[in-house]
C-alpha cells in the first residue's frame, strides 16, 4: 500500500506560512538532496486547493531541471469543492465530498508514495480518518511569533517519532507517524 507523507516547512514556534521569507537561508546541498530523495520516492502530489493554486501559478515556470520536471510531470490531485478545472499538467480534481473514498482508492493503487506539501484541513482530515501515514516536519531555527499555525486549533493526535535528520545549516527534519487511538494502552498492558 502506498504511503501518504505530509512534508512541510515550519518555524521553531510552529508557523508555516510564507516559507520563502525564512526557509531559504537554511537550504543547502544536504537538505536539497534529502528533498530530492523524498520527491523521487513519490509519484503523486495530493494538495489542498490553496496550496495547489499557489503552486500551479509558479511551478510550470520552474522546469528545465530534474526536480522541477518531476514536480511538473507527476500526477497531482487537488482537493476542492469549488474548482471546476485544474489546468496544471497531470492534475485531477477530487471533490471535497469524495475525499476519504478517493484517497483510500489512491492508497490502494500500485505506485510510489503520495506527497502532501503543507498542512491544514486536508492533512488534519486524513490523519483523523487514518489515511495519513507520516509527517515530515522541516524545522527551521526561526521564531516568527505569528502566522498560520502548523496545526489548526482543535487538532488532536498522538504521534511517534520515527526518525530525525539534522543538517549542517541548523534545520532538521522530524518524521512522525500518527498512532492509533488507544495504542498506548494496548502496549502498556
Amino acid at each position: 500500500m502506498r504511503k501518504i507523507i505530509a512534508s512541510t516547512y515550519t518555524t521553531l514556534d510552529g508557523f508555516i506560512d510564507n516559507p520563502q521569507l525564512w526557509f531559504m537561508q537554511y537550504s543547502d546541498g544536504e537538505s536539497q538532496a534529502y528533498a530530492a530523495e523524498l520527491l523521487f520516492g513519490a509519484d503523486a502530489l495530493l494538495l489542498g486547493r490553496v496550496t495547489y493554486e499557489g503552486m500551479a501559478a509558479s511551478w510550470p515556470n520552474m522546469g528545465g531541471n530534474p526536480y522541477g520536471d518531476r514536480v511538473n510531470n507527476m500526477a497531482k490531485y487537488v482537493v476542492s469543492s469549488t474548482l471546476d478545472k485544474a489546468e496544471w499538467n497531470n492534475s485531477t480534481i477530487i471533490h471535497g465530498d469524495d475525499l476519504l473514498s478517493e484517497v483510500a482508492k489512491l492508497k490502494e493503487q500500485p505506485g510510489e508514495n503520495i506527497l502532501i506539501w503543507g498542512c491544514g484541513r486536508l492533512t488534519d482530515t486524513l490523519m483523523e480518518h487514518g489515511l495519513l501515514d507520516e509527517y515530515q516536519l522541516w524545522v527551521c531555527p526561526v521564531i516568527r511569533g505569528e502566522g498560520q499555525r502548523l496545526f489548526r486549533q482543535g487538532t488532536k493526535a498522538t504521534l511517534e517519532l520515527a526518525d530525525s535528520t539534522t543538517f549542517g545549516s541548523g534545520m532538521l527534519v522530524l518524521t512522525y507517524r500518527p498512532t492509533r487511538p488507544g495504542a498506548e494502552a494496548e502496549t502498556a498492558g
